[in-house]
């Protein structure tokens, strides 16, 4: 675990941020832990661009609201949870009184720690109590009475490290076309991918949606939605060039995923970067 607890640069106010980036026995399973207090009374709204994160929230505030692809409502509002992989943008909701620690769980690590077949994550958020049972309440509980995030993350990193050793890790064909595809930017077409591994695209994309929880379609749009996202944030507004660098057909390609993985256009997107 990196020695110190280092506070995020600039968050928006009224919100506290700190972060750790876990090594050792966690280091390809957990991306990041994330501590998270808001301090001012007021309507909070954020908005995720999907990604490759399967993200836990032990929550000892009051629920945010989670609306996949859609604005959430008051039934959306969910204390502790884990989510799994969706091929869409996440708008959340609170109010001025949430607070958790989140852990981010690598597509190739998240099962390990679940202990089950990731395309019952996919596409949905399920309670801490379904996913974890009496443990992952303990978990919550303990969390919420600890002083400081420096504990707060020695306790998450104690609890994952205790789970992993009896989970299941990916087969090394998935490890093999997964890495095959983060490695060209989700341009290496899948149906080589599939042969250099020995499977078929059907059982291929079983076992992907089986141990990563989408199929490995899905997983390269997302790899190379976000590798435009990562150019766009160097400063490089260049749309077009940013489409071709990547793989997109051409710029209204990449506006059209702008609208399904972020739910906004690439110059809404940018502005809510300033």
């Amino acid at each position: 675990m990196s020695s110190t607890v280092q506070p995020l640069f600039s968050p928006p106010a009224g919100i506290e941020l700190v972060e750790i980036w876990p090594g050792g026995p966690l280091d390809g399973i957990v991306s990041r832990m994330t501590g998270y207090r808001e301090t001012a009374r007021r309507h909070i709204r954020m908005r995720e661009p999907a990604s490759l994160t399967v993200p836990l929230i032990l929550s000892f505030g009051e629920p945010f609201a989670i609306g996949l692809g859609r604005p959430p409502t008051e039934a959306d509002r969910i204390a502790s949870f884990a989510a799994g992989l969706y091929a869409g943008p996440v708008l959340i909701e609170s109010f001025g009184a949430s607070a958790c620690l989140q852990i981010d769980f690598s597509p190739l690590g998240a099962r390990r720690f679940f202990r089950m077949p990731m395309h019952e994550l996919a596409d949905r958020t399920i309670l801490l109590d379904d996913v974890l049972g009496n443990a992952g309440l303990a978990l919550r509980e303990r969390l919420g009475n600890m002083p400081d995030w420096e504990s707060r993350f020695a306790l998450a990193v104690d609890f994952v490290s205790s789970r992993i050793g009896a989970g299941k890790t990916p087969s090394a064909e998935v490890r093999e076309v997964f890495s095959g595809i983060d490695a060209s930017g989700g341009r290496a077409p899948v149906s080589r991918l599939a042969a250099r591994a020995g499977w078929s695209r059907k059982h291929l994309a079983e076992r992907f949606r089986a141990e990563i929880g989408l199929g490995p379609k899905s997983v390269a749009r997302i790899v190379r939605f976000n590798r435009a996202l990562a150019a766009a944030r160097t400063g490089n507004c260049n749309w077009a060039g940013i489409a071709a660098d990547c793989g997109y057909a051409d710029q209204a390609h990449l506006t059209r995923e702008f609208q399904n993985l972020a739910g906004l256009t690439p110059a809404a997107w940018r502005a809510g970067l300033a």
